[in-house]
């Protein structure tokens, strides 16, 4: 095990680094606790290697995290072939919630927030998958992305078009959103300061006005708590959303969100209005009752 200033060295890059390859593998397995423990064994690898072995930490970790989620993919493809396929979810309205109002909770419960994109990625061969979530979701060159799945540049690019015919094919009738390159940094940057418990990381993507509200649904004495100003909102998330907990991006009816589970369990859906590079607003969806729906899903 490393130790002295090698092993500072791994403690530097598993901040810096971490939580962006559990986001990654989230996207690619669609369970937080695989995501998780994928990472730990990649980090696990590089404390073996010998100092001075690994020159770029981080696309090191990107090729070997991608690789371990590409056999769990492979893995988990052969034994629903043998039985059957999980990725199916009832499109039907969650019991108990009639006439959804508000316009959060629509978003909440329009299709598009049904974690769409994970189910369809479910019916991609395993190769498709990691292609597609390496260069259209996380924007890797093909050439990386030809490094980490063992084939080449022009066999990654037919690969990543036959993933967006089949996404664009999809029967379920919900639009997929694919975060864009701008609101695909400005997540990145949230997620990695929350990680580590960075204030003037976080400040530096919400704009200086920027407001916040929490939604704890019906049955307690403040169902929705509002704060304003990019530091008290700051604060509030880093209070909520500390570094004991995983956020995962996930795009919710075309804007920026990140689902946030402790305990590997769902525990709130952060939905991002942009204004520009910057965060104007901060919704986070935290009644127990949607998010049951969404974690039966997960489980799914």
């Amino acid at each position: 095990m490393p130790d002295g200033q090698d092993g500072e060295k791994i403690s530097q890059v598993y901040r810096e680094h971490r939580a962006y390859l559990v986001d990654m593998a989230f996207r690619m397995l669609g369970d937080i606790g695989a995501a998780e423990d994928v990472v730990q064994d990649a980090f696990a690898r590089l404390m073996r290697s010998r100092p001075g072995e690994i020159a770029d930490e981080r696309g090191w970790l990107i090729v070997v995290t991608s690789r371990l989620c590409l056999d769990q993919i492979r893995s988990a493809r052969s034994r629903r072939e043998r039985a059957h396929d999980p990725g199916e979810i009832d499109a039907a309205a969650p019991p108990g919630q009639p006439g959804l109002a508000d316009p959060a909770d629509r978003v909440t419960f329009d299709d598009s927030v049904r974690l769409a994109l994970l189910v369809v990625l479910q019916r991609l061969t395993p190769a498709e998958r990691v292609v597609f979530v390496l260069h259209d979701i996380f924007q890797m060159p093909f050439g990386t992305v030809a490094q980490t799945v063992g084939r080449t540049d022009q066999a990654c690019r037919q690969l990543a078009t036959r993933a967006r015919q089949k996404i664009a094919a999809n029967d379920s009738g919900t639009r997929l959103d694919v975060t864009s390159a701008e609101h695909r940094r400005v997540t990145e940057k949230f997620i990695t300061a929350s990680a580590n418990g960075d204030l003037a990381g976080l400040l530096k993507v919400l704009a200086p006005d920027a407001w916040g509200d929490v939604d704890y649904g019906p049955g307690v004495a403040r169902p929705k708590v509002v704060v304003t100003g990019a530091e008290r909102v700051a604060r509030h998330l880093l209070h909520y959303w500390r570094p004991a907990a995983a956020l995962v991006s996930h795009p919710v009816a075309g804007q920026p969100a990140l689902l946030g589970f402790y305990d590997r369990q769902l525990t709130g859906v952060l939905v991002f209005t942009m204004r520009g590079e910057k965060i104007q607003t901060v919704h986070v969806i935290a009644d127990p009752a949607k998010l049951a729906f969404l974690n039966a899903q997960l489980a799914r």
